[in-house]
């Protein structure tokens, strides 16, 4: 029977579990409110509560953030978008082995997450000028990045955080290249798995707004809505109908704030149906004048074919480090600009019209399509609260000191490898070195800590401090024993990286590590055998979260701009997971022996 101890601990992981799932409120809250129930019930001591925050691990991860935003900001990484569109040729097949190969070796060092997210706008721009659905290769972005980033220490915060939490329960840390070992072959496994399988698979949904070249022939994108009168009212293939009859390309249908791709699904249309079109001036007007479809806003000046500056409409993303995620888009900067005029949001599977965003707050990987003039374009590049998904040219501040951030990062990469100095100490004097060498702004160094993400880093290192202290770290190894008794340490290694890996789908990979590593140790410690192999387990699991857009930042990012459905990410990911997990049981073991 649990005691007290044990019995407050599990409630509050229980709470803990139902909050980060369901998003009740935020992921922040959600940490400062464990170690705030940890320390009222007298589980940890005030100081234990928030010792979190002097931790190595989050410290390091921190200024790893802090070391790519640099890379990213002097255009140290930037220089792969023209080596890219370069080498590309214009065919398919190059972009996508150029495209996967550098985003690999990029998030095998630094934070995967900007990696994704400067490499969306190449992907938008390279399926107009190579001729692909963008659909075909953003999931296969994101899975790349995960999968390189579990192959050295310092590409995902994960392993940087199960290296910290290992040294401190009074194992090795790990050093830099150590999963590179095993993350090597199942990084080439995977790549080779995606490139062959993921044209297949994914959908083939048009790019909705492709170039910005005045050069080629101008196309618009409009929201047109299904008259009561309409002729279209009754077809049950609108893409086919409108590219035969109006010359027009049906890229989603609005329904009851829905989206649907008729692409992919019959859809007859009705009344009221709102479509997302892409076609030629001449073809919206045509359109327009024989009262097929109306304009969703019709009492508002909207033309098509005037000067570019009056018809430029672009999307935007709202990345990890808005200012803006939780807050409604009425707040925005753009809100107040009267040349810049707001269509609409798109919140991953939800539509909502002009009418409605004062009250949609904003979530990572939401779209906004906006209407502005091509001269404010440059105003928006500069807010870091959006990405310009169509959009090559991105803001690059200091080019010049691109090659001092890179000689700074190769240097502090150098130093950890050979033990130079620990991890958080070359990492911290990076960051030092890059503010003080101007390649790093310490405004912009506050933006890109994550918080959010390092709060919950804290407020889970609280929780799992607190099951060790009551013993319900050893009460969950005990029980999840003997769920394989008389089972040996490979079967048992296997449930632990696949529970590992399936707690990542529902819970950051983050937050998985920490909960699940304490149990991992106190399992292998019962059997008897070394804890490495079950360390290491946890380092593969807990970044094998593929089959779902929730588990991962990069998934989510490339949620909206691809157009995808929750069922694209099984799958393409529940394969790749089962490659993952079935490699890493089988060759951990042969690295690592128990």
């Amino acid at each position: 029977m649990m005691n007290m101890p044990i019995l407050v601990v599990s409630l509050i992981l229980l709470l803990t579990l139902i909050l980060l799932i369901s998003e009740k409120i935020s992921v922040d809250k959600t940490a400062i409110g464990i170690m705030v129930l940890l320390a009222l019930t007298g589980i940890l001591t005030p100081a234990q509560a928030v010792a979190g925050f002097a931790n190595p691990a989050v410290i390091t991860v921190g200024a790893m953030f802090l070391l790519s935003h640099g890379l990213i900001r002097t255009g140290a990484v930037g220089f792969l978008t023209e080596l890219v569109l370069k080498f590309s040729q214009g065919k398919r097949q190059y972009a996508f082995v150029i495209i996967l190969t550098a985003v690999a070796v990029l998030s095998a060092f630094i934070n995967n997450t900007p990696v994704v997210v400067l490499f969306i706008p190449i992907v938008m721009a390279l399926s107009c000028e190579c001729d692909f659905s963008p659909s075909k290769l953003l999931i296969p972005l994101s899975y790349v990045s995960i999968l390189a980033g579990t192959s050295t220490l310092i590409g995902t915060s994960t392993n940087i955080i199960v290296s910290d939490l290992a040294y401190l329960e009074g194992y090795d840390q790990l050093s830099m290249f150590e999963l590179s070992r095993l993350g090597g072959p199942i990084a080439v496994m995977g790549i080779l798995f995606l490139f062959l399988i993921a044209p297949k698979l994914m959908p083939g949904r048009i790019g909705p707004v492709c170039e910005l070249d005045e050069g080629k022939e101008n196309k618009y994108i409009a929201e047109l809505i299904v008259t009561e009168k309409s002729p279209l009212i009754g077809e049950k293939d609108i893409t086919q109908y409108a590219d035969k009859n109006l010359g027009l390309d049906v890229v989603e249908l609005f329904r009851n704030g829905g989206i649907f791709d008729p692409s992919r699904q019959d859809m007859t249309i009705m009344p009221g149906d709102i479509l997302l079109v892409k076609g030629a001036a001449q073809d919206m007007i045509s359109c327009l004048q024989s009262k097929k479809l109306s304009l969703v806003h019709g009492d508002e000046n909207f033309t098509f074919g005037g000067k570019p500056e009056d018809d430029l409409i672009v999307e935007l993303i709202i990345p990890p480090l808005s200012s803006l995620l939780r807050e409604p888009l009425i707040s925005a900067e753009l809100q107040y600009d009267s040349d810049i005029r707001i269509i609409a949001i798109r919140s991953r599977m939800s539509y909502f019209s002009y009418r409605k965003i004062k009250k949609v707050k904003l979530k990572i990987g939401d779209i906004i399509l906006v209407q502005c003039p091509r001269n404010k374009l440059d105003k928006i590049r500069r807010n870091s609260d959006f990405v310009m998904i169509e959009d090559i040219h991105h803001t690059i501040i200091d080019k010049e000191k691109a090659r001092i951030a890179s000689g700074i990062f190769a240097a502090v990469v150098l130093a950890a490898t050979i033990g130079l100095s620990d991890i958080m100490i070359c990492a911290l004097t990076g960051v030092f070195l890059m503010t003080l060498t101007h390649c790093l702004s310490l405004k912009d160094a506050y933006r890109s800590l994550q918080p959010e993400v390092l709060l919950l880093i804290i407020g889970t290192l609280a929780l799992g401090l607190a099951m060790q202290k009551t013993g319900a770290t050893e009460l969950y190894a005990e029980a999840f024993l003997n769920l394989f008794h008389g089972k040996g340490p490979h079967i048992i290694l296997f449930a632990i990286i696949f529970l590992t890996s399936v707690s990542s789908h529902v819970l950051s990979n983050n937050a998985t590590a920490v909960l699940l590593l304490p149990i991992a140790i106190s399992t292998a410690v019962s059997l008897g055998v070394d804890t490495r192999p079950f360390i290491i387990g946890i380092c593969f699991g807990a970044s094998a979260c593929y089959a779902s857009p929730i588990g991962y930042q990069t998934n989510l990012l490339v949620y909206g701009p691809g157009g995808y459905r929750f069922s694209d990410f099984i799958k393409l990911g529940l394969p790749l997971n089962i490659i993952v997990i079935v490699m890493s049981g089988f060759f951990i073991p042969v690295f690592w022996p128990f």
